[in-house]
Order: structure tokens, then sequence, then C-alpha cells
């Protein structure tokens, strides 16, 4: 698709949800808190170079976009997840793997809990009918927080917490009022409407509650009434100011961004080993994690260490490659990482953690745009890096001594 596709489409500057589209096929779907400015930032003469090959082949395969606005970007966050969830587009998974995506769950209990799960660990449930619904992929486990910060005071909802902390949590409008008579069959409706809700439906959610209210005032039944009322309003007047401010800071949030980190742990060369982590979307993949045992090097030399890790990382083509390469040291570092991904014909970002005295990180080297936008995420991968390089030294050093 050619920008000047793009300009006959007069995309509106209102939130909402993105699909790139061939023929009748969906290639990929996104959300935006603007459809102008999101869809129109793929067709930058920088993509290549800022959003690599994989949206690069996504623009050019796609010959139509279309668009659904929403009233919120809230809206847009679930109906995204919805539709990924009943499209499965191959450009919002592809070479990515939805172990680390998380989904909101439905236990099934007489009175239900809600529940965030993990896909692996979604995966691993032998028995599927532990849940009634379950709705997801989420790409991104802070927006997904940040959401259900905004939904719970208007569904209170029971979860694995709540049990032991149901006072506190009442008080707070953040459980529901089991106490009251109408209590628990109030709270069995708010799970119907929040199930609609999460299937983007927020129209009927707001033509349950309205019909609800109306029968209640007509019977009376004032504080009923007035309950749903206030949830009307809040739905009619999301305030999701954190989402606005957390989308605009990160795009592209349908896929995942992952980084790989690398560090070296040795004594004077001795017991020498080297590790890669993975953070995507700002979470620690353990799973993912590798241990290498330095074979070319019988000295301290951490470069040389380095060296040897990352090609036998980049042998594997199976793995999935990450979007920026996190090293432990400064400019030689940095350096021995470019040769590596040269000789394997890649371009990837790369940043380094400068430490200072104690080990502590004082700098961040590299690529400005990344350390700038990531540094949180880069600060996560190279810590883990470190410990899990420090872990797995001490145990070759307690089996070589055992020997």
């Amino acid at each position: 698709m050619q920008i000047e596709n793009l300009k006959k489409l007069n995309l509106p500057d209102k939130p909402g949800v993105y699909f790139f589209t061939k023929r009748k096929e969906i290639l990929y779907i996104g959300k935006a808190t603007s459809l102008k400015e999101r869809v129109r930032s793929y067709f930058g003469k920088d993509l290549i170079e800022k959003r690599g090959p994989l949206l690069v082949n996504l623009v050019f395969k796609a010959d139509n976009i279309k668009w659904e606005i929403t009233e919120s970007m809230l809206e847009a966050l679930v109906l995204e997840a919805a539709l990924i969830k009943k499209y499965k587009p191959k450009y919002n998974t592809k070479e990515k793997s939805d172990k680390s995506f998380n989904y909101v769950c439905i236990l099934k209990n007489e009175l239900p809990r809600i529940q965030i799960i993990r896909g692996k660990t979604l995966n691993e449930y032998k028995d599927k009918k532990t849940f009634s619904y379950v709705f997801g992929p989420f790409t991104n486990s802070s927006q997904l927080k940040e959401a259900l910060k905004i939904i719970r005071p208007i569904f209170p909802y029971l979860d694995d917490r709540s049990d032991n902390n149901y006072e506190f949590y009442r008080q707070v409008n953040l459980v529901p009022d089991i106490t009251k008579d109408f209590g628990i069959e109030k709270y069995k409706k708010d799970i119907k409407n929040l199930i609609l809700f999460f299937e983007g439906k927020k129209k009927s959610v707001i033509r349950n509650l309205e019909k609800e209210m109306m029968f209640f005032a007509k019977k009376m039944k004032f504080e009923e009434a007035g309950v749903i009322k206030k949830q009307i309003f809040a739905l009619k007047h999301i305030n999701d100011v954190a989402l606005l401010k957390d989308e605009a800071n990160k795009d592209f949030r349908g896929m995942i961004f992952r980084i790989e980190a690398y560090d070296v742990a040795h004594i004077s060369g001795t017991n020498m080993v080297g590790v890669m982590t993975v953070v995507e979307n700002g979470e620690s993949i353990k799973n993912q994690y590798k241990k290498f045992k330095i074979k070319t090097q019988n000295k301290s030399n951490d470069t040389g260490a380095l060296r040897e890790i990352l090609n036998r990382r980049f042998a594997h083509k199976e793995w999935n490659y990450p979007d920026l390469i996190v090293v432990d040291g400064g400019v030689a570092q940095i350096n021995i990482a470019k040769k590596i991904l040269k000789k394997f014909n890649l371009e990837i970002p790369i940043v380094s953690v400068l430490k200072d005295e104690r080990h502590k990180p004082k700098d961040i080297l590299g690529e400005n745009k990344e350390k700038l936008k990531y540094k949180k995420d880069i600060l996560l991968s190279n810590s883990e890096a470190h410990r899990f390089a420090i872990t797995y030294h001490k145990s070759m050093r307690n089996k070589n001594f055992l020997k």
C-alpha cells in the first residue's frame, strides 16, 4: 500500500481500532488514541530504519486499511484484544509466542472470580472448563493493569486477593457488597455486563443497565437504582488519562518489543560463563533465558566471551530475533556486538549499560531513541542478566570444586 492510498482514506482523529487488510484477509489489528496519526506513522520515510522489516512487509502487502471508532482508549484496548482473538491476524503474533501475553479469565464459581493469567500458564491448565470466559490476548501487561484500575470501580469484582482483604476492598468499592440483600444478585448481573464489555459491546451494557435502573425506580427501590445510575455515568464518562499517556509513549503495541540482554561472569577467567535474558513489553520471559559455558577463552576476557556468546546465539536462526540488544560494559562491548550482527547480516539496535565502582548502572550508551524510550526495560533486562550470570557461575564453580 502506498502513501497516496492513505491520503484518500480520510482517517479520523479519534481513538479506535484499525485493520491492515489484503482483500478479505485481516493482516494486522492495532489500537490508537488517534487513528489518523497512528496509521500515518506507518508510512514515514524512516519506517525500515525505525520499525524493521516486519512492519515494512506488512505495509507492502496490505491493500486497504479499515477502522472502527471507539469512545475511549479503554474501549479500543478491549476491542483490539477481542478482535485479535477472533481473527488471529498473522502479523500480530508473527515470530512471537503468545506465552507472554496476558488473559483476563473468569473462573466458574457460584461467585465468579476474575483472574489475570499469562499465556504460558493458561496453556498448562488441563481442565479448560475451569474458566467460563477467557479474554485476550492483551499484549502489554502495564496497559491491562491500568485498564482494570478503570473498570473495577465501575464493576467491582472478586479476585484471588480479595478474600483475605474483603472488608478493605469493599470500603474502597473494588469488590461487590455481597452483605446487602441484592448484593449477590447484583454481582452476577455485573459479571454478565463485564463480559459484554470485554467483548466490545459497551452499548449493550448501557442498555442493560438503563433497563435495570428503570425497573428499580418503578419498584421504588431508589438505593439500587442509584448504584446503577452511577455505573451508567462512569461508563459514559470513562477517565482513561493514564492509558492515553502510556499509549502516546509507545508505538505499535500489538507487536511485542523483545529485548535480549547478555552478561558474562567469572573469577579471574575461571569458570567463565555467559547468559542471555529476555524482556518482552516490560516483563521477564524466564523460560527463554539461555546459558553459555564459555569454550574459547581461558583468560579474563569479557569481550572475547561476549563474541562467543553472540556467535552461538545468532547461529540459532530458529530463535526469535530481538528488537533491541543490551550488553553489559561500554563502547568495546557495543563494537563487538556490531561486528557479530554485521557477520549475520542483521540490523538490530544495541545499547550498553555502564556501571559505577559499586556495579550500579550509571549510564546507558548507544542508540539514543531506544535508551530514552525503553530505559526501564533496558535496566530490567541488564539486572536480570547480571543476576542470572552470577547464579550460573556459582553453580559451575561449585560443581568443579566437587570434582
